[in-house]
This record gives structure tokens, sequence and C-alpha cells, in this order.
């Protein structure tokens, strides 16, 4: 497949042109129809709901509020009256306005004035839901209130739709973490032809995503925030799969291989671990389903499907693009220097990869130690994991939306902005709420006529909606308020059902982890053909899961840094977003995985030397994981730009989570653990490797050596084994292998440095050398008929990988 791609690349380039054309006119035409459907079946919360919309069926718009104060004086003063008034009717009089509740008429208008009369509030009603309300409309609404304004008279205005005309402009967080990106990759490919490879597959992955997502919105329920975080998985893993691939092809090239031989190696190894990668996250992702949580599946559609148009694009345009290019994926230095030196350079690993490779097997036990130090110091704050909602008083100082939710707790406490619905449907409705008022931590109850056989009862708490006193509150009207009325009543409200989806996400949560959990082991078991690998890579992902958290909770639970990042004031974490960061976080943790020990796996298949596998692996992959890793913190990290902030929260999470995965455990404490374990990596009971599929992360295995035109049968290579000295190596064990890695033949070197391994027959074969403090060896023979002579030398610090 991508030899043909990279043959008719003309032919692919135009039919993604047309793909992401044709959806995005398609998506542009049919428009949007997301739906936050939130249902959480079997809660009280739910329950309160479903009797409010049985006999409120007119509630239907988005309310909003301004609200104002005076430094002196009251609200109900002429000179503030006759400035507020005009602007409230004028807000009342535009199209799409519904209503205003206004303080200045009737009784109930009084209510909405402070104590101490400096402070006042109106509702404004809107015709339609806030992501239905057209922006010019609201923000008309916030220039009008606001141009009420004067000395000594402050207004600011709170609610959903206003929310939405702070945000930044669509985009700007994409843009950032595209610029971002491509600034990495230019860092890391020296090359600006090869920096753009990864970005237009990003776009072309996200674009066809994201239009896709919109147009099954039509058919299913998709929340508005589903195209948001696919976004943000999209641009992550659509950069850093292009990346592995561009990386593996740029090798191939400056090791003497033909471009597109190179592109088709590229695309056979890499382009493997690729699927299987995405794979792994889409199987991550959909492990959301199995919370029932209805409100995610529409996440897990759009997000899904970002990641499989990224995987396609990877592995279909990317090597017709490769073909566009040739040799100029390189960079004009790289191109000079492999001219100069005849087309090929060495083999080996070098550099500061392949030296702190070097250092982690010399080293594993300490580097182990401080890599689980570090982790589990992140990881402590863990512990005071509260779930909840973040509002508009999470927002940042600055905004019209936090001003008004700090005023209104001011005026009328700080329950105000999260009050309680107590919904009856019988009972003594009188002795409900007499039963209500006397309960701890009630500062308000209001009974409202009731309609069609149902009453609400307004309760609003002495305290915050994010406080846990509120949550005990709920609690008990729920356990003893209501049932010593002897009403039918549940307790509803934004606040009950924040809480009651925490509770629901935490109670499913262990069930959603096992499940991913399981099933990334079983992938990783398949792939590899082994039971320890997949179980370190389980173990991994859970320290990684702990440490992110305490980091998430240690910023935006205890505030640490929040002031300096602009992100409002602290608060519970989002109860939704255990569930998203981990499907998230366990995908693009189990990408590094393979990419990874796929590069161990195949060293291990060639030579069977685990401690070779490991450093050479790792001497290989560390470079471009961390590379990868970086993009991917850049990406997420702008969507604190993206003024949404469950999506800061999310990115900043993640942000965290891909750091801690890629530069400590992928490149510090899964290598060193490898290397204690030994060979018991890549264990499998015999019985049970007969019964599992195959499931190749690699390309099929030459199993026959190549013959060379020559007669005869039975063979041999002998030589000596040497240090970098010329000193004879006693004890150093020789190893031939088919190309396939078949073994073959094992021996010892004698004092003198001397070996001979048998031949089956002329050909190419693979001979590996390896002794205690130095670096193995390996390389290919070619056998004719005759036994061949073949020295080896090794050396103390060098890092060689077979091709």
């Amino acid at each position: 497949m991508a030899r043909w791609c990279y043959r008719h690349r003309l032919v692919v380039l135009l039919l993604w042109v047309g793909a992401l054309l044709g959806l995005g006119t398609a998506a542009t035409t049919a428009g949007t129809d997301y739906a936050n459907v939130f249902s959480l079946p079997d809660t009280d919360s739910k329950r309160a709901y479903d009797l409010m919309e049985k006999a409120f069926p007119d509630r239907a718009g988005d309310t909003d509020t301004v609200v104002w104060k005076v430094d002196a004086g009251t609200v109900r003063d002429q000179a503030v009256r006759s400035r507020i008034q005009p602007v409230l009717e004028k807000i009342g009089g535009m199209k799409g306005v519904g209503g205003v509740t206004s303080p200045y008429t009737g009784a109930q208008g009084a209510a909405q004035i402070s104590e101490d009369g400096r402070i006042a509030y109106a509702q404004v009603t809107f015709a339609e839901q806030a992501n239905a309300v057209p922006k010019e409309l609201v923000q008309s609404v916030v220039d009008t209130a606001q141009g009420a304004e004067r000395a000594g008279l402050r207004v600011d205005l709170g609610g959903q739709a206003i929310q939405r005309v702070q945000e930044p402009p669509t985009g700007l967080a994409e843009m950032v973490g595209i610029l971002a990106a491509a600034l990495v990759l230019f860092l890391a490919f020296g090359s600006l032809f090869a920096m753009l490879l990864p970005i237009g597959i990003a776009v072309f992955g996200v674009g066809t995503g994201l239009f896709s997502t919109q147009l099954v919105s039509h058919v299913t329920d998709v929340p508005d925030l589903a195209p948001l975080l696919a976004t943000l998985i999209g641009l992550g893993v659509g950069i850093d799969y292009a990346l592995f691939i561009v990386t593996r092809h740029r090798r191939g090239i400056l090791r003497g291989a033909d471009p597109e031989e190179s592109a088709v190696t590229a695309l056979n190894t890499s382009g493997r671990a690729v699927l299987f990668a995405g794979g792994t996250v889409c199987i991550a992702l959909a492990g959301m389903l199995v919370t029932n949580l209805r409100f995610l599946d529409g996440v897990v559609i759009g997000t899904s499907l970002t990641v499989v148009f990224s995987v396609l694009a990877a592995v279909t345009l990317l090597p017709a693009l490769l073909g566009f290019l040739g040799p100029r994926v390189l960079s004009r230095r790289q191109r000079r220097k492999l001219a100069a030196e005849g087309g090929r350079e060495p083999e080996s690993a070098s550099g500061p990869a392949a030296r702190w490779s070097a250092g982690v097997q010399k080293r594993p036990r300490t580097i182990a130690a401080v890599a689980v130090v570090v982790m589990a110091v992140l990881a402590l704050p863990v512990l005071s994991l509260r779930l909840g909602a973040t509002d508009q008083g999470n927002n940042d100082a600055t905004t019209t939306t936090r001003k008004a939710y700090d005023l209104l707790a001011e005026g009328f406490g700080p329950g105000f902005n999260g009050p309680l619905q107590v919904v009856s449907s019988g009972g003594d409705t009188d002795a409900l709420v007499r039963n209500i008022r006397a309960t701890d931590g009630v500062a308000q109850v209001a009974a409202l006529p009731p309609a069609g056989g149902v009453t609400v009862i307004q309760v609003v708490p002495t305290t915050s909606p994010q406080s846990e006193k509120t949550d005990q509150l709920i609690d008990a009207l729920r356990d003893k308020a209501i049932p010593d009325a002897g009403a039918q009543a549940h307790v509803g409200g934004v606040t009950a059902i924040s809480k009651d989806f925490s509770t629901v996400t935490g109670d499913r949560l262990p069930l959603f982890v096992a499940t991913i959990i399981g099933l990334g082991f079983l992938l990783l078991m398949v792939a590899f053909r082994s039971l320890v690998v997949p179980l370190t890579a389980a173990v991994m992902n859970l320290i990684a899961a702990a440490a992110s958290f305490g980091v998430l909770v240690a910023i935006f639970q205890w505030g640490w840094g929040l002031e300096l990042l602009g992100l409002g004031k602290q608060g519970p974490i989002n109860a939704f977003l255990p569930v998203i960061m981990l499907s998230l976080l366990f995908g693009l943790s189990m990408d590094y995985q393979v990419f990874l020990v796929s590069r161990m796996h195949e060293e291990w298949v060639h030579t069977r030397d685990n401690a070779r596998a490991v450093r050479v692996g790792l001497a290989e992959t560390s470079r471009v994981i961390n590379s990868a890793a970086l993009i991917m913190v850049c990406v997420f990290l702008a969507f604190v730009l993206s003024g949404d902030s469950g999506a800061a929260m999310a990115g900043v999470g993640l942000a965290a989570a891909v750091a801690l995965d890629a530069f400590i455990l992928r490149t510090a404490l899964v290598p060193a653990a490898m290397h204690l374990l030994g060979n018991s990596n890549w264990w499998l009971p015999a019985g049970l490797d007969k019964r599992l599929p195959h499931l190749a992360v690699e390309p099929a295995e030459e199993t026959e050596p190549v013959a060379v035109p020559a007669q005869g049968g039975a063979s041999a290579v002998h030589g000596f084994v040497r240090d970098a000295t010329g000193e004879p190596l006693d004890g150093a064990v020789v190893t031939l292998l088919s190309k396939g890695g078949r073994q073959l033949d094992r021996v010892t070197s004698l004092a003198d440095g001397s070996y001979i391994v048998s031949v089956p027959a002329p050909g190419t074969y693979l001979l590996a050398a390896t002794a205690p403090s130095y670096a193995a060896r390996a390389g290919h023979v070619l056998v004719g008929g005759e036994p061949l002579v073949h020295d080896v030398e090794l050396t103390e610090d060098e890092v060689d990988a077979v091709n």
C-alpha cells in the first residue's frame, strides 16, 4: 500500500483534498446540531428535572443576569434608577430577548435588591438556549448594559450566553498549538519541508474528522465539547504519528536507501506501529462507553473519528507527500554531508540519546528509584482529589462573568449562585418548607406557585455551590428533611446535578480503568508475545495517571500557580475530566510504549540479547519520543487559551501527563525496569503462545537466509573477539542468527579470544557478539562455500544498531 501511494502520489493527494473539501462543503451546508444531553438515569436530580420539565415546559430559554453596584447611597436612588431602568427596557425590546425581570417592578422585584441596598440584579431571559443565541445579540446586551456605568456605578453581567462572548476567537488555541509544534519540528528536523509534513497530516486528519463529527451530530447526540476535545487529541496524534514515520524515513535515506524504498520500509515498520497505536487510542476512548454516561457517547464518536482519519492520513497521504519531496525531506546540510560521505552514514546510534541509554543500562536501580520517588511525590496531592463542577466563580478575575458572580455572592450570600430546587409532587408542602428552613446550611427558602400538581421550592444554601458543606446540605435534605415531612420530593438544580454526576463518575471509575487497562494488556500481549511487557505498561499508565492528577489537584484545586497562569480561582476538579483524561492519557501513553517497545522487540527478535535490545531501542527512539511529547505538550497547553475552563483543565492535565510519561517513565523508568527484569521481559507460556493470534507490529520476518551464488553444504565463521586496544576477550558470547532472527549457533570465545560458529549453508547471516562491560556488536556476514574469517571488536561506550 505504501509503495502504491508513493508511486501514485498525485492521485492520493487529489483524493484527500477532495475528501476534505467535500466533507467541509457538506458540513457547512448542513450546519451544526450539537446537543448537550446531560442525563443521569436513576439519580435524584434527574427525577427532579423530569418533574420540572413536565410541569414547566416553557422554561426553555437561557437566563442571564445584569448586576450593578453603587459605591454610595442605594440602587433605589433616582439617579441610579434613571440610568438603569431605560437600559433594561432597551434590552427587553431587543429581538431574541424574551423578557427582563427588573428589581424596580412589583413586590417580587424588591427581592432582587440586597439588604444594604447597594447591589441589585435583573434577569434577562433569551428566546433560545445559550448556544443558539446569536453572539451579536449577546454582545449588544453586554454593550448596552455596561453603557450605563459611571463613576460610582459598576455594571457586570453573568450567565452562559454572556460567557460565550468572552471566549477568545475560535481557533486561537489551535493556531498557537500548531505554531508551537511547527517550531519544535523545525528544530528537530532542520528542514522546512520535513516540518510541514506532520503539520499537513494533522490538518487533513483533524479537518476531515471535525467535518465528519459535525455531520454525525445531525443523526445522534454530540455535545459541543466533542469538537474541542477531538481537535485537542487529533492535533497531538496526527503530528506525532507523522513524526514517527518521517523520522524513520529520514534515517533510511541517511543510511543510503533509495527514497522510495526508505518510505516503504518506514511505513512497513513505523507505519504498522502507527496503525497499532491508533487502534489502542480508539479502544481507550471507547472505554468511556462502559461508564454508561450518555453525555460521553458523542465525545467518543468525535474523538475516535478524528483519530481514525489522522491514522489514515499518516499511512496513505504521508507516503504520497514523501514521494513529492524525495531527498528534500533532509535538510540541505544533511544532503551535502550525505553526498560527501558517499551516500551512507554509520548505522550506530550516537549522541546524547546513546549515552543516556548506556547510562540507564549501567545504573538501572538508581535511575528507577529516582524516577519512582519523583512520580510518588507528584502523585501525593491526588489523595485530596474532590470531583465537582466549575462555574463562573472559577473564571479569571478580570472577566465580567466572574465580577458578576462575586457581586451576587457579596450582596445575596455565597449560595445565591447555586440555588437548589426541591421539586415536590405530593405530601404536605408546608411541612416540607418548615423542615427545609430548619435544616442547617439553609439561608433562604421560597415555594413557587404550584403547576400541574408540582411545587418547586427554591433553596439558597449559606455556602457556595462548590463547598463540601453544600454537598452535605443536599444529603441532609434527601435523607432527613424530605422523609420527615412525608413528602414525595426530589432535590434538583445545577449544584445537585453536579454532585450526582460526581458520585456516579466516582462509582464507575474503577470499572472504566479496569476495562481500558485490560484491553490494553491483551493488545500488547498479542503484539509483543509477552506477559511482562504489557504488565509493565499497565503499571506505568497507573503511575502516570496518579502523578498527572496530582499536578491537577495542586494547580486547580489547591490553586498553586493559578493566578500566574491566568486560570481564575481554585475549585474542585470537573467530574467528567477523569473519564475523558484517563481515556486520552492511556491511549497516548500506549503510543509511546508501542514505539519504544516495538523497536526493542525488533532488536530482541534479531539478537535474543535483552540488554542490547533495551539499550538500542531506547537509544533510537528516545529522541523522537521526547520530540513527539514536547509537541503534544505545546498543543495541549495552548488550549489554556480556549476560554473554556474544562478545556484548560484538560489541556494542563494532559500536558503534565504526557511530559511525565515521556520524559520520566518511557525514557527512564521503563528501560531501567526492563534491564532489571532481563530476559523475563519476553516470557510467554508456550501453551498461551500457541493459542494467541499473531498481530505483527513489525513486518513479517525473513526466516530463510538469502542464497549467494556458491556451491557446497555446511561451512563456518571464525575469528577473534578483541577490545579497542587489540586485547583478546575471553568469555565473549558470539551468536549466529538467520536474517529473520532465528538462532542457529551460539559459542563462547576462548582465552585467546578465538571463536568458531557453524553455518548450515551459504547465505547472509547476522553475527552478534557481546561481553560483560562492553557494548554488543552485530552485523551481517556473507558466507560462501568456504569458511569465513571475521574478527569482532567490542567497545565500552558505543551503541550500534541493526538496520
